[in-house]
């Protein structure tokens, strides 16, 4: 009898049984050979209703990922159940991978932290460049001696002097922004307290690596983390976050992934409509390296377009797009001034070090000033002596020209762009005109592309070609002397590097002006990661002026 009901389309009550309520067409499988039916179950239901239609199925969507599942039994079945398995979760699984990748990256490491005997006990085994030939550089070990570490000062009070390559004494400080010195200055004070310790030891440097990977593993974690929930429906895009080749060679290259882990969580918290929280983590981000406050001028920018000056607190549930990006802006420039303001009223000048070194230091040999000089053999904007004026100008000046064209994209495209598609932008449009890109800066963009560009074969191979880059760097800092590669070797892969980020922009713009390209759009979604801007309604005659005004939609025909 039950079956002949449920046959006829009939909705069937059973005694004591739990109903479950009509789903929506996006929710339910091959809706169009179901009636619209409520269904009934003998026990209580799951909180978790999600079925195939409810998440990517990258092993049907995807040509890569399609041909890597035949090794494991082929792509996910028409009738799959998706969400009910109870310990191997897509948060589980892409958890395990970025543990398995991190211990390769740290193993990468290893051969940087060997020691040897020497004079008078033990040392690092760095002879004859084998911190280049062995491909294992880390900042993290030379700094350790560099700043000082080694005699337990404080950053920023402890000074030294250096002799630069006129000759000319010059007083140094720590040179990293407040958060990421107290950070080192922390992992210097676990290193020493297990140096002291009966545990297994070894030498204090080699301590203090192991002590900063583990939080920078733990760093990375968060971010892959974050970016999954970020996500949403697509959460295994955030394996190439987790697996990203990147990921190999810069994990513990330097301090980075500290300031990824803010990034994320800062745009979490936006995308849960905790503006003030957002702020204060991207605040912190700031604090450790300046890249996550990037991220509030793209806020910004949504919305100022998303603005309805004619419409009152509740059209908004008393949260209105400008409030919530004063409340981000607000939150951020408070916690960075109160992370900061203690250092540099005690240490002004340790403090101001960080500042002082990236507006002396000349371009570095991976920016685009650079790979002119070593094509055509051009001096600079400023000659290789002095302080570097004009291109300091010229680097802001390209930067905030970038930056006013992906405002006018994001005020003017015809649907409102996506936050991740136009941070990726901003990071991108920073380090492509920034006279420094130090390799580990790459990190910076990979949650960002996932989030923004779910293109998973071209980001593969964005990523691929970035990561490759670390070996003509590492030749090239050798020495031709000692076998390594001449320069060009070098800055003709960062060309490469360089034009696949340049690529990524435009296959980002091109999805912004045509949104029926965007995989995140094409399954429904409107921004994941937009907050109070998540399907929030696109107005057509904004309050902005009429050059800056969103364009009308092209009919379809």
């Amino acid at each position: 009898m039950i079956e002949q009901e449920l046959a006829r389309g009939e909705a069937v009550a059973v005694p004591g049984a739990a109903t479950v309520p009509e789903q929506p067409p996006a929710q339910r499988l091959a809706p169009e050979r179901l009636a619209p039916v409520r269904y009934t179950s003998p026990e209580p239901l799951a909180a978790d209703l999600r079925s195939v239609d409810d998440r990517d199925k990258p092993s049907r969507t995807d040509t890569l990922t399609a041909q890597l599942c035949d090794l494991i039994g082929g792509p996910v079945g028409d009738h799959a159940v998706i969400g009910r398995v109870r310990f191997w979760t897509p948060m589980r699984v892409l958890m395990a991978f970025a543990v398995l990748f991190l211990a390769l990256s740290w193993f990468g490491k290893a051969g940087c932290i060997q020691q040897r005997p020497e004079a008078g006990g033990m040392g690092l085994d760095w002879d004859n460049g084998r911190q280049y030939i062995a491909m294992c550089y880390s900042d993290t070990v030379p700094l350790y001696g560099a700043e000082h570490l080694d005699e337990g000062a404080f950053p920023y009070k402890k000074q030294w002097t250096d002799f630069g390559g006129d000759g000319v004494p010059q007083t140094r400080y720590m040179e990293y922004p407040v958060l990421s010195g107290l950070f080192q200055y922390g992992a210097m004070g676990i290193a020493k307290a297990w140096k002291q310790s009966p545990l297994p030891g070894g030498l204090e440097v080699v301590i203090y690596f192991n002590v900063v990977a583990i939080f920078l593993a733990m760093a990375w974690l968060v971010t892959i983390w974050a970016s999954a929930q970020l996500a949403s429906r697509r959460v295994w895009d955030v394996a190439l976050v987790a697996m990203s080749p990147l990921v190999l060679v810069h994990a513990f290259t330097n301090f980075d992934a500290i300031a990824t882990a803010f990034a994320a969580g800062g745009l979490l918290a936006w995308a849960r409509r905790r503006p003030m929280v957002a702020g204060i983590l991207l605040g912190l981000g700031g604090a450790a390296k300046l890249y996550p406050l990037l991220l509030l001028g793209p806020i910004l920018i949504l919305c100022l377009r998303a603005e309805r000056l004619d419409e009152d607190d509740s059209a908004w549930g008393g949260l209105r797009p400008l409030r919530a990006a004063g409340a981000a802006i607000g939150g951020a420039v408070v916690t960075w001034l109160a992370v900061n303001a203690p250092i540099a009223l005690l240490y002004h000048q340790g403090w101001w070090e960080f500042f002082r070194l990236n507006t002396d230091r000349h371009a570095d040999p991976d920016s685009i000033y650079n790979v002119i000089t070593s094509f055509t053999g051009w001096s600079g904007f400023d000659g290789a002596q002095g302080s570097p004026t004009i291109l300091n100008l010229v680097s802001l000046g390209l930067f905030l020209l970038a930056c006013a064209g992906i405002a006018w994209i994001g005020l003017r495209a015809a649907r409102r762009p996506r936050l991740a598609q136009l941070a990726f932008l901003v990071v991108a449009a920073f380090l492509l005109t920034n006279k420094v890109w130090s390799p580990q800066y790459s990190l910076w963009l990979v949650p960002l592309a996932v989030l923004a560009l779910p293109q998973r074969r071209i980001l593969l191979a964005w990523m691929t070609i970035d990561a490759l880059v670390w070996v003509p760097r590492m030749y090239y800092y050798l020495g031709t002397d000692r076998k390594g590669i001449p320069e060009q070797w070098f800055t003709g892969t960062v060309i490469l590097r360089d034009l696949a980020v340049v690529a990524l922009c435009a296959l980002i713009i091109r999805q912004i002006y045509r949104p029926e390209e965007d995989p995140v759009r094409r399954d429904g979604a409107d921004d994941p990661v937009g907050g109070v801007l998540d399907r929030a309604p696109d107005p057509r005659f904004a309050w902005l002026p009429p050059l800056l005004r969103p364009r009308t939609p092209a009919p379809v025909s």
